[in-house]
């Protein structure tokens, strides 16, 4: 019984010091605010960027253009809008515990390893966002149609 009223004391402390303002101040976001709201997204960005993982990794589907929408949840365009920077104006890595998605996962103790992949900060090159079309001789689909031409041969 002293274990359970030791856990509820615990739970209700843990509780009180969120509901007394004691939650994680979150980096302004710069730019246009999400069309489906922020609360939304603070719910569901981990199931968007992993669907739209595996749209791109296990499917093939890649954002070519501003018109094909197809990959909503793309990390590299998150830091377009939500990269934090320090008092010289560079931008922090996932390393400072300023970064805009270490402030609420610390909180949550939430482990992420998004970035052992990829880029924490935002690129000054967006060019590798515009993948190949099928149609282009640089594009994947194009190899492959050679490769296998070739295998055929």
């Amino acid at each position: 019984m002293r274990l359970v009223l030791a856990f509820l004391a615990v739970i209700g402390f843990a509780g009180g010091a969120a509901a007394d303002g004691n939650a994680p101040v979150v980096p302004a976001a710069t730019g246009d605010p999400h069309p489906e709201g922020s609360d939304y997204w603070r719910i569901h960005h981990m199931d968007m960027l992993l669907h739209d993982r595996d749209l791109t990794m296990r499917e093939g589907v890649r954002d070519l253009s501003p018109d094909d929408m197809a990959i909503n949840a793309s990390i590299g365009t998150c830091f377009d809008c939500h990269a934090v920077k320090d008092d010289a104006g560079a931008f922090v890595s996932f390393e400072d515990d300023r970064h805009f998605c270490r402030v609420c996962h610390d909180y949550a103790a939430v482990t992420i390893d998004c970035f052992s992949c990829h880029r924490s900060t935002p690129s000054e090159n967006t060019a590798y966002r515009a993948m190949a079309k099928p149609d282009d001789p640089s594009s994947i689909e194009a190899y492959l149609s050679r490769v296998a031409q070739e295998m055929s041969e």
